[in-house]
């Protein structure tokens, strides 16, 4: 014996039960229009409302209602009806058209379209222009750099360092090594504003040098601990000299890998024979144009936003302490730089990528030659 409310008996022509079938298994049938034909399909087998809502997870109410809509209007009556306002004034080919305008062609005498120019172009008003490049992702105004690494032995490089990264050898340290170069002291030529409520910092545009400094850098991997030397300049000379710094600071019974990047300092014959002579320096340099593989340079970009980019210095003694200053505090409580990605996902991406230039008309070897 059935129980629940008792729907009216409607009989469903063959078009009819296939749309509605169609509907329910299409994957790109919104959600609400494949549970509204699933109603009227379980009704029409002779279920009651309570059983189809308690089956579709909807209420009584909702079901009645989608039942007595088709028994109306028919399919129709299950589409959504157009909403209050505004009809849409653009055309598809309209809109088409400001997008093929924007990714195939420049303005005169510019480099890339505005909102501006491209509403002269087409008539069209400038919010209309905005609404239509936000709606497809696309900011004709910005611009990204890039570089690709052409090292022979890019792979064989990114699988050495990233294992380093990821399953670091027994006994041993990893330190990350380079050189921030020519950093200058700089003042500005007015005392600074102070930041205040409803005013930010303020400061001049100009600014007067007082010399420069070269920071070498090591990171522990492992423990984030950073050895930092201030030196005049950044010879090899001076590498040596920092080199002979970590080696002091390192226990003698644990090995060094140093990971550093192909700059000419780091493989003179006078650096090759300081390595020479000490077997428990391990050397892995990384590709060439892939300075993101080393994870110092992430230190430095800390230091760089955190202590030099708005310090005000008036000599390099006074950058030289407050650099110093910067490493000491860094090490007292360090947080070391976590890597994810294996190799792996690394060369999938720079394949992806490499494939998306080769699509956009320039030549690069496809993902199975490449790796």
């Amino acid at each position: 014996m059935r129980r629940g409310r008792r729907l009216p008996d409607l009989q469903l022509s063959q078009e009819q039960r296939l749309t509605l079938q169609a509907w329910t298994r299409r994957r790109k049938t919104s959600q609400a229009l494949s549970m509204r034909a699933r109603i009227v399909l379980r009704a029409s087998e002779g279920l009651t409302a309570t059983a189809i809502a308690h089956e579709t997870q909807a209420c009584i109410q909702t079901v009645s209602k989608w039942w007595r809509r088709f028994e109306e209007q028919g399919l129709d009556g299950l589409l959504d009806e157009p909403r209050p306002g505004q009809p849409r004034k653009l055309s598809d080919a309209r809109i088409e058209e400001v997008i093929v305008r924007t990714l195939e062609s420049k303005p005169p005498a510019s480099t890339h379209w505005s909102t501006r120019t491209m509403a002269q172009a087409t008539g069209i008003n400038q919010t209309a222009i905005s609404r239509i490049w936000r709606a497809f992702s696309l900011a004709p105004h910005r611009a990204e750099t890039f570089k690709l690494s052409k090292d022979p032995l890019f792979i064989d490089k990114v699988r050495d360092i990233v294992g380093l990264y990821m399953n670091p050898p027994e006994r041993a340290l990893v330190l990350c090594v380079d050189e921030k170069s020519q950093i200058q002291a700089l003042d500005r030529t007015a005392p600074l504003l102070p930041m205040r409520p409803g005013q930010i910092e303020r400061r001049t545009h100009d600014y007067a040098r007082h010399g420069t400094t070269s920071l070498f850098a090591a990171l522990n991997t492992k423990t984030g601990k950073v050895i930092g030397q201030n030196q005049q300049r950044h010879r090899s000379e001076e590498f040596r000299n920092f080199l002979d710094t970590i080696e002091k600071n390192v226990p003698e019974e644990l090995d060094i890998h140093l990971i550093m990047d192909n700059y000419g300092t780091h493989k003179t014959k006078l650096i090759k024979d300081w390595l020479a002579k000490r077997p428990r320096f391990h050397v892995h340099f990384t590709p060439t144009s892939a300075s993101w593989l080393n994870l110092v340079e992430r230190w430095f970009a800390l230091l760089t936003e955190r202590q030099l980019r708005r310090g005000v210095h008036r000599s390099t003694k006074e950058l030289k302490s407050a650099i110093e200053e910067f490493i000491a505090h860094h090490n007292r409580d360090p947080k070391p730089f976590i890597w994810h990605k294996t190799a792996d996902q690394i060369l999938d991406s720079v394949a992806r990528f490499c494939i998306r230039i080769n699509d956009s008309g320039h030549y690069f070897e496809p993902k199975s030659a490449i790796f």
